[in-house]
């Protein structure tokens, strides 16, 4: 379970940062970024901090999933998800290929909340071998 919890934020994590790639192959964009918006919202440092905190969230989820106890892991998995899933839904782009990519995202996340949801979290009793 943790090993795919853990490829599954992977997953997410590489096709945030490939929607965003693509993005700025697209000289439109690249040319509002260098005005200082991306698709008529301002760029400020805040925006920038916001993003980051936004993005660090499935990178740091990586090794969460790995590392902490399951009930733990659970409970920051069930919020980290919808959060990130708000994040790619709100702060993204109509654009084809950031939609086909974020339906990647917001599938995978999905999968992420069922699998934690329906994680054994209750403490593993020694038995005897017998």
């Amino acid at each position: 379970m943790r090993a795919r919890l853990s490829t599954l934020w992977i997953v997410v994590m590489f096709t945030m940062l490939y929607a965003d790639v693509l993005s700025f192959l697209n000289a439109g964009f690249l040319r509002g970024l260098m005005a200082g918006h991306a698709e008529g919202v301002p760029v400020t440092p805040l925006l920038l901090v916001g993003s980051a905190v936004m993005v660090e969230i499935p990178i740091v989820m990586v090794v969460l999933s790995r590392v902490l106890k399951p009930a733990v892991t659970r409970r920051v998995t069930l919020v980290a998800a919808p959060l990130t899933a708000a994040f790619i839904i709100g702060g993204g782009s109509a654009k084809p290929h950031y939609l086909v990519l974020a339906a990647v995202e917001v599938v995978c996340l999905a999968i992420i909340l069922r699998q934690a949801w329906r994680m054994n979290t209750s403490p593993a009793v020694n038995r005897p071998a017998g």
